[in-house]
């Protein structure tokens, strides 16, 4: 990892992200607990993050949109949009603002898919591939590891002051990316556009992805896992409250310990690659959250769902970096928008119909079923995927050093 920090045009994108990412992570539980303090509900405060999944729907035209834009200001504008569509959670006091959160946390999903969609081709312009997964991994450990206290700070913040309080942050953070990002300056070439009709433009980037064995299976194996996994947003509401006995508030110490794993899970996952390939430390992540939905379904214990956690926290950056890294290595920059769109379609846009259902479910089936059937996805789901870790070409050695030209010259 510290030989991609070494990289003066990769640590100032990076602190741009840390920006951004604090902003994220602060947002993201704590419109969930906003939502079931208004409402009472655990469905409804589940629903929330079925709105922000539901608009993978258009993430094809959103990857097709950002590949004809340089990345850089694209992201800029992304972090943009991203602060002014929190502003009307100004206006949300009571359950009569539901309806504003939802849409809030929709258009958030939507500006999200165009973030990652630029981040990604901009990586692949700021880092050569043999330091892919160094910068990742370098990205996925700031993420987790804001796990550590960005809840805490959410939930606390939300306590203390109130749901405006959430948005001021949330601004701060979208705005103060935007503000570093367009300090970059990278050598960027123009977009490449194939002259093509319009469908076969945006079905590039589907046909790209599954035409890639190792990629084909990475993807199909966590979309598989996600679709199952997306019960546990509003499961959690009810293991949370039903089994551990807690209030709603306490889930941000669950996933604080859970950013203990995600904060080691990210410095080691470039090393891990490096032994198990981008394939097999997929399938490594998948498996790691089988302990805590398994202890879950058996037995609600704080002794049995501080480790689980911190587990499943080692395999959400296996899992991403993994996928991530082994999607930038596979895909030419011109077509990587609308590929890392496909991408997010594929695993998320299923994983919001299967939040939808858990918001259901969850109030008709005991929760520790789901939990067990979750378990089971993660485990049956691990192990195909790590049945096809050959499928993938081997990476390159990492560089130490940057060339200059790098970070030199001028923003396009």
């Amino acid at each position: 990892m510290r030989s991609v920090l070494r990289r003066p045009a990769f640590r100032l994108l990076f602190t741009g992200l840390c920006f951004s990412m604090t902003a994220e992570s602060v947002l993201l539980l704590a419109l969930g607990i906003w939502v079931k303090d208004i409402t009472g509900s655990d469905g409804l405060a589940g629903a929330t993050f079925f709105a922000l999944f539901a608009p993978t729907i258009l993430a094809p035209l959103v990857g097709l949109v950002a590949d004809r834009f340089r990345r850089r200001p694209f992201l800029i504008a992304a972090n943009v949009f991203s602060a002014i569509i929190l502003t009307p959670l100004y206006l949300v006091h009571d359950r009569g603002g539901l309806w504003i959160v939802y849409t809030v946390a929709a258009l958030y999903g939507l500006s999200y898919i165009a973030v990652g969609a630029a981040l990604s081709g901009l990586i692949q312009v700021v880092v050569p591939a043999s330091n892919l997964s160094e910068a990742n991994g370098a990205l996925q450990t700031v993420k987790q590891g804001l796990r550590l206290f960005a809840p805490l700070l959410g939930a606390g913040l939300y306590t203390a002051l109130g749901g405006w309080a959430l948005a001021t942050l949330g601004i701060a953070g979208f705005l103060s990316a935007a503000g570093v990002i367009t300090v970059l300056r990278v050598q960027e070439p123009p977009p490449v556009r194939v002259p093509q009709r319009w469908g076969a433009e945006v079905s590039a980037g589907v046909l790209h992805l599954l035409g890639r064995p190792a990629l084909r299976r990475v993807a199909l194996g966590t979309a598989l896992a996600l679709v199952v996994f997306g019960l546990g947003e509003s499961v959690f509401f009810a293991y949370n409250d039903q089994g551990l006995h807690r209030p709603a508030a306490f889930l941000g110490v669950l996933i604080s310990v859970q950013g203990i794993g995600g904060l080691l899970g990210g410095l080691t996952a470039a090393a891990m690659i490096r032994r198990l390939g981008e394939v097999g430390t997929v399938a490594l992540g998948l498996a790691l959250f089988v302990p805590i939905y398994g202890s879950g379904a058996l037995y609600a214990s704080l002794w049995l769902a501080f480790p689980g956690m911190v587990l499943a926290g080692f395999g959400l950056p296996y899992l991403i970096v993994g996928l991530n890294t082994l999607l930038q290595r596979s895909t030419p920059p011109e077509i990587m928008g609308r590929t890392s769109a496909a991408l997010d379609a594929l695993v998320s846009g299923p994983q919001a119909l299967s939040i939808g259902a858990g918001a259901v479910l969850v109030g008709l089936v005991d929760y520790r079923l789901l939990l067990g059937v979750m378990a089971a996805a993660a485990l049956l789901t691990g192990a195909w995927v790590f049945r096809g870790r050959r499928l993938a070409v081997p990476a390159a050695p990492a560089e130490p050093t940057e060339p200059a030209t790098v970070a030199a010259g001028s923003a396009r």
